[in-house]
């Protein structure tokens, strides 16, 4: 309670200073603006900005500027305009910027994944239909069908908006078939993943792609929470951003974020429902 209190007494200055970013991102200010903006040393404004939001302001400018270059590639934008657009003094710097927050390059985020070819297929589990995705490079996604088949592809084509969409229901049935065996009490993931050499196509920013290679290395039948993954990681302060990037995992059951669980013991939200989740558990653990 003492910490929400403080966060939230926070607040005000850290919208403020959201704001000051905002209005004067193109020109990248440096710390010590931002924070004489609001009336703090440079030192006790990166404390309660860090504290606050988990990222650093440098972070959170580089977000800022991300999300601004990604509307504008979306666009159609040539690369060099952008650069420009954003307050960038090179090409080089937009390529450095996409690679460390989006883990592509700028050309790769702006085709959307054109010239890919992805097949997919739905298939009954123990645990209801779900669908399958796969690239030339592995399996870039995996969902549990909830309102309607329809949706589901919908998800998946949004991922994916400039690649090849292919229903091969037969090239996906395999692989079905290994990572749901008949025998259910017997799903093991880490044994799918690494004895049967199942390569994922991840497609996701650093930080989330690190959340998600922590989530591969909690044994089946075990769970973990949310703070642990963080510190696991090495930011311990970023919660949200960690539970963000829990939701957004792409490839369900096989990156298994129904194993992360509150601290307080109880199960707590998950994608595809918590009824899922507690069957999926309950079967690994037993």
């Amino acid at each position: 309670m003492e910490k929400n209190k403080e966060l939230s007494e926070h607040y005000k200055l850290i919208e403020t200073a959201i704001q000051f970013i905002e209005m004067n991102a193109q020109r990248q200010p440096e710390l010590d603006e931002i924070a004489a903006a609001v009336g703090l040393s440079e030192y006790h404004f990166q404390r309660v900005f860090t504290q606050w939001a988990g990222v650093s302001p440098k972070r959170f400018m580089q977000f800022l500027t991300k999300e601004h270059a990604k509307e504008l590639l979306n666009k159609s934008e040539n690369l060099l305009d952008v650069t420009h657009q954003v307050g960038l003094s090179s090409l080089g710097r937009l390529h450095d910027l996409f690679i460390t927050t989006e883990a592509v390059t700028p050309g790769e985020y702006k085709s959307r994944g054109a010239g890919l070819s992805i097949r997919y297929g739905l298939h009954l589990t123990p645990f209801g239909k779900c669908l399958i995705a796969t690239t030339e490079r592995g399996i870039c996604h995996l969902s549990f069908v909830e309102s309607s088949e329809g949706n589901a592809i919908d998800a998946l084509a949004a991922d994916w908006t400039q690649a090849q969409m292919i229903e091969d229901h037969k090239s996906t049935a395999p692989l079905a078939a290994r990572i749901f065996p008949d025998h259910a009490a017997g799903l093991d993931t880490q044994s799918t993943l690494l004895d049967q050499h199942i390569n994922l196509h991840l497609r996701g920013t650093n930080f989330q792609v690190k959340v998600w290679e922590a989530l591969l290395n909690i044994p089946t039948g075990a769970v973990t929470t949310y703070e642990h993954i963080a510190a696991q990681i090495g930011k311990p302060a970023a919660l949200r951003a960690v539970g963000t990037a829990v939701g957004h995992n792409p490839i369900a059951f096989l990156i298994p974020c129904h194993r992360v669980i509150r601290k307080s013991g109880e199960f707590g939200n998950y994608r595809y429902g918590s009824a899922r989740k507690k069957a999926i558990l309950f079967v690994e653990q037993a």
